[in-house]
């Protein structure tokens, strides 16, 4: 099963995908936790020009090529493999960031953008997408103090905006694949209802 978590900066994705890890590991089962962009040799040499935060002048179609290129590694290398083995795969980003960032945030094209990634992925989607939602405001305040603040964190709040605003959009158009989790919650409650959901769709598998 292919699970991916997506969400505005800040959402908590880094700390509630490696609990859910765990939790799915306790049952016995068979996981692969792994990020966009990286995941790979390859894909994590890519990642350090994303988010340098001296590429300033990184242009938004050079910026979705090797986001893209990244995912293609990721996609053959790792996720397709591991598919292939019967794990779980749990990914921090995937594809629809694609659609939120580059296509609602910077205003691409979204049909030329779902072209390029069918082409990227293969046509592989997840079985699954958990959006952890949080306004822009407080996401940005957590990723300040907890993690690493890189080049695309630092785009201008409408920006981000315009993503979270993205990812509601994708979300409505799919809601059998999209599950949406309250990320302003204590982390406790938001891995919860992020176990419930996954449990959830496992026994439909």
């Amino acid at each position: 099963m292919f699970i991916t978590f997506e969400g505005p900066e800040g959402s908590g994705k880094s700390t509630q995908l490696p609990e859910l890890a765990r939790f799915l590991e306790e049952f016995g089962m068979s996981v692969v936790k792994t990020r966009e962009p990286g995941g790979t040799k390859i894909g994590d040499q890519i990642r350090e020009v994303l988010v340098r935060m001296d590429n300033t002048e990184l242009h938004p179609r050079t910026e979705i090529l090797l986001f893209l290129a990244a995912r293609a590694q990721l996609v053959e290398e790792l996720i397709v493999p591991s598919l292939q083995q019967e794990k779980i795969i749990l990914c921090d980003r995937y594809g629809d960031s694609t659609l939120a960032y580059q296509g609602y945030g910077h205003g691409l094209d979204l049909d030329s953008l779902r072209s390029m990634l069918h082409f990227a992925t293969g046509g592989l989607k997840p079985d699954l997408t958990i959006l952890l939602d949080v306004d822009v405001l407080t996401g940005l305040k957590r990723k300040k103090v907890k993690e690493e603040w890189n080049r695309l964190d630092a785009f201008e709040l409408s920006f981000h905006e315009r993503v979270r605003e993205g990812y509601h959009i994708l979300a409505k158009k799919e809601p059998d694949r999209w599950k949406i989790v309250d990320a302003t919650q204590e982390p406790e409650e938001v891995q919860k209802e992020i176990r419930t959901l996954v449990l959830d769709a496992l026994a439909k598998k």
